[in-house]
């Protein structure tokens, strides 16, 4: 027995030390490859910078192969030199300082216009409008540059002030507007309100530094006006602050509790992060609305709520981002690295980070199939999976806009939209409230006129599709005993304007309706109007005002 015992402890003190001397060669040899890679790097720049024909940017060529470096890790991984800290520190706080307005690329005239100043801004303050053409910045002409130069213009440091020179379309006027920069928080809250059936709802934008202070008074707000019901919009929200996320889910689940995990390679990455404080309401109904813009930050608040039941994941599956970002790596002179350092897992135990980046050959992305990912169960019992973002307890999928209004909205080079916009607010100094504006039938046939008048045209899915089927039945050669049909079917998808105008109406119209209330209550006043159309919202009431079926979605399958 003590020869066997002395054998086996021979054997693992074998294993050890050979275990020992690969790791500690793996180990050397990656130091040496760094290192040889790094010193060939170093003198490909020397021989570069000392014979090439041309001379260099040493920022900019040494800044791509930087970038190029980071861009075979993961996109979340990002190198901002001294001149974009800046843009880094906006990200992280939604702070910035500007005239407050967003500015959009006009396609028929070919320059930078106001699209929507911020409520309580310096631009609206200076009374600029949807549609105002920016001609100059000081001594600075701007009718030749791109959105990011103009903005780029506009910024600079709290209290400073320039001199916009605008044109106004509605009365081709030209106006030089003094404007004092300021301190620009972009709204974490858009709008929050009571709905029908006692429900109250809150639109979280994001989550930068401060949010869950807002989400609190919000909540408690609606509470005091009767609210038996919550719906949390988190659709479009691309996330933000991980400690912001732990304080809004604190609201509705007790002190002490685990939410989030993090882990990485180094011990310092990882972190437990509790509930920290009382919470204000353990038992009020929630729902929760996602989609797949709803990411990072946002997944953390959805998936939690889910995996502790105490609120219904409704609307569709989320973007999947399960990482965690060092967001401000000091580097020499200045510049910062943001960094993806951990993983992050959430009650239930399950990270939900869709995408694997793999590094061999340069860096490639790959999707977790669903069959690879592993089943975890809530509080309840309930399972849920990870790896594919936050799986709806209800899924329910959205309106889809008609290719026509994708036209209208986005690609027209006409602006027949715009300009009828513009023109509208021009012609009335006032409208009704932001949830009781409505376009009536006069105006909306006026708008149709436009638009036949304008030359706008799209390209319709069903006509290029039906193009690629004419091909393929041609090469395969099925044409021939088919073409009548082809003929028959290119008739009814013949391209109409009129037609499709009136047939996508009630779309349409509603795109205006928020185009106009955003020029007279801002933000606010065009998410309280969208919720009108909502279908997912509507779901969500309907649940929230049956509490049978609201339970029954929190049940395990097995005691269903």
């Amino acid at each position: 027995m003590r020869k066997r015992i002395m054998t086996i402890a021979l054997a693992c003190m074998t294993m050890l030390t050979v275990g020992a001397q690969e790791s500690g060669k793996k180990s050397k040899d990656h130091n040496f490859e760094v290192a040889k890679n790094l010193d060939i790097f170093n003198n490909i720049y020397k021989n570069l910078d000392l014979m090439y024909v041309d001379t260099l940017n040493a920022a900019e060529v040494i800044g791509t192969g930087i970038n190029a470096m980071l861009r075979s890790l993961d996109p979340y991984t990002e190198y901002y030199p001294e001149e974009n800290t800046k843009d880094l520190k906006m990200m992280l706080t939604g702070k910035y300082a500007g005239m407050g307005a967003l500015i959009r690329y006009n396609q028929k005239l070919k320059r930078v216009i106001v699209d929507e100043p911020y409520e309580g801004m310096p631009a609206a303050e200076a009374g600029l409008r949807k549609g105002d053409i920016i001609l100059s910045i000081d001594d600075s002409v701007m009718t030749d540059k791109n959105v990011s130069h103009v903005s780029s213009c506009l910024r600079g440091d709290a209290g400073t002030s320039f001199i916009l020179k605008i044109k106004r379309p509605s009365t081709d006027k030209t106006m030089d507007i003094k404007i004092t920069r300021k301190s620009i928080k972009l709204p974490e809250i858009p709008y929050y309100g009571m709905r029908p059936g006692r429900i109250g709802y809150i639109n979280l934008n994001g989550f930068p530094e401060g949010c869950a202070r807002e989400m609190r008074r919000a909540f408690i707000d609606l509470k005091k006006q009767g609210a038996k019901g919550l719906v949390l919009d988190l659709r479009g929200n691309g996330g933000g602050s991980l400690q912001e996320a732990v304080d809004i889910i604190n609201m509705w689940v007790p002190r002490g509790l685990t939410l989030v995990e993090t882990r990485g390679k180094l011990r310092q990455s990882d972190h437990k992060y509790k509930t920290r404080l009382e919470p204000v309401d353990t038992v009020m109904p929630i729902v929760v609305l996602v989609n797949g813009e709803t990411a990072s930050a946002s997944e953390i608040t959805a998936g939690s709520l889910q995996d502790l039941d105490r609120g219904v994941v409704m609307g569709t599956r989320t973007y999947g981002k399960g990482l965690v970002q060092s967001p401000m790596i000091e580097l020499p002179y200045n510049a910062n690295l943001k960094m993806t350092t951990a993983k992050y897992y959430i009650p239930s135990g399950r990270c939900i980070q869709a995408i694997n980046y793999k590094h061999s050959d340069g860096g490639y992305r790959e999707r977790i199939a669903d069959s690879l990912t592993h089943v975890f169960h809530t509080r309840a019992g309930r399972e849920v999976r990870d790896g594919g973002g936050i799986k709806p307890d209800m899924e329910i999928a959205a309106d889809t806009l008609p290719n026509i209004a994708i036209y209208l909205d986005r690609i027209d080079s006409t602006e027949v939209m715009l300009d009828y916009v513009i023109d509208y607010i021009a012609a009335h100094p006032t409208i009704a409230p932001a949830s009781e504006f409505h376009l009536t039938d006069a105006e909306f046939d006026d708008f149709k006129q436009r638009v036949q008048k304008s030359g706008f045209t799209y390209d319709p899915m069903s006509g290029k599709k039906l193009e690629e089927l004419v091909k393929l039945a041609r090469f395969e050669g099925y044409y021939d005993d088919a073409s009548a049909e082809f003929e028959a079917l290119k008739t009814k998808l013949k391209h109409d304007v009129a037609r499709d105008l009136e047939r996508n109406k009630d779309i349409i119209r509603q795109m205006l309706e928020q185009d106009i209330i955003s020029a007279y209550y801002y933000q606010a006043g065009a998410v309280e109007a969208a919720l009108n159309d909502d279908k997912q919202l509507k779901e969500a009431e309907r649940l929230l005002n049956d509490p049978k079926e609201y339970a029954k979605v929190l049940t395990p399958a097995k005691s269903k």
